[in-house]
């Protein structure tokens, strides 16, 4: 490798000659976050473990306001912190300009989902209007290919707002929070469960809603364009039928667990085993520090070893490198050590990863 970090040459032993510097462990390419909340840092520690989703989101609007100078300096923090645990790119959702500081000057490569919620059709226009303000914004520090506007979740979405946001021109790389409770399963098989009361006591009408006696994600999924790439995040209530559903879409999904924010938040992980006999193409995210105590991938590989011992290392060390390099569409420059490619470069020893500088 040379100084900035880029793969030279890959040659095996005998001929590498006596310049040769010996590392302990695993040397891994650098690792992926695939989805974060850069802008919840400030959160960390600030709402209790084990709410269920729709407590914590609630906690997560009530308290997300602080002083901008401590959000910025734990935005900086947090960048700091991934950079030292390895990670080399981050997808990251955005409801606000606070990371663009911290993105510009930062090692690590971002790509921008500017996160779009908006549950009443008739303000789909004003909705839309927001977040293609934040995205324009964006675009002046970041290229096209590292910003896209994105639904947030399928119960936040309106009909004619998530039209907007498919229809509208980006990078074609999308990201929505999945099946991460049960009560979004609820919502649309039979228009019941903890989501009802929320959207009520928000003031939101709901007389025109109608169930679609399918799952969430049976439910939205064919909405994207053929073409258009997703991430799915959390799926902790996908099923075996999910799974199928999705497999048989044009789109290309990627499947992005968090088990630590699941962990957090609920107390339960995905169906491992689902998404393992269906090959899923799976990936790593670390969710914010809203819902975990670090954001660190090497420790969302060991939280899920320990439930799932009969997944293989290399298969989860595959999932946080070249797997999600491929889920943010940069497999060309990260995931994996190629000649040409500056991948980052991760020491795992003794139970602990972290980056080294060439």
């Amino acid at each position: 490798m040379t100084k900035d970090g880029e793969v030279i040459e890959l040659i095996d032993l005998p001929d590498a000659g006596e310049e040769i510097r010996k590392i302990d462990g695993i040397l891994s390419p650098g690792f992926i976050n695939c989805h974060c909340h850069l802008e919840l840092s400030h959160l960390q520690n600030q709402i209790p473990e084990h709410t269920g989703l729709i407590k914590f989101v609630n906690q997560v609007v009530q308290k997300r306001d602080f002083p901008e100078e401590v959000i910025l300096q734990a935005i900086s923090d947090a960048d700091a912190e991934m950079t030292r645990n390895g990670i080399v790119a981050v997808g990251d959702i955005c409801n606000s300009l606070h990371t663009i500081p911290q993105k510009q000057k930062s090692r690590i490569y971002y790509h921008n989902f500017i996160e779009a919620i908006g549950f009443d059709p008739a303000n789909a226009d004003k909705n839309f209007d927001v977040y293609k303000n934040i995205y324009q914004q964006f675009l002046g520090s970041f290229p096209s290919n590292q910003t896209s506007i994105t639904p947030h979740a399928p119960y936040s979405i309106s009909e004619p707002l998530w039209e907007k946001i498919v229809q509208f021109n980006g990078s074609n790389l999308f990201s929505i929070h999945n099946q991460e409770t049960i009560e979004e399963n609820l919502l649309f098989e039979n228009k019941s469960g903890g989501f009802i009361e929320m959207f009520r006591q928000m003031g939101l009408d709901l007389n025109n809603y109608i169930a679609s006696g399918k799952s969430s994600l049976q439910t939205y999924l064919s909405k994207f364009l053929p073409h258009q790439q997703v991430l799915l995040i959390h799926n902790v209530y996908s099923d075996k039928s999910d799974i199928e559903y999705a497999e048989q879409l044009p789109n290309s999904f990627f499947w992005c667990l968090c088990a630590n924010a699941n962990k957090y938040i609920g107390g339960m992980l995905p169906n491992m085993n689902h998404f393992i006999e269906a090959e899923c193409k799976m990936v790593l995210g670390t969710d914010s520090l809203a819902s975990n105590h670090q954001l660190c991938i090497w420790d969302e590989i060991n939280t899920i070893r320990k439930k799932y011992k009969e997944v293989p290392l290399a298969t989860l060390l595959n999932w946080a490198t070249m797997n999600g390099a491929k889920a943010l569409k940069i497999e060309k420059q990260f995931g994996s050590f190629e000649k040409g490619k500056k991948p980052g470069l991760v020491q795992i020893q003794n139970s602990i990863a972290e980056k080294i500088n060439i």
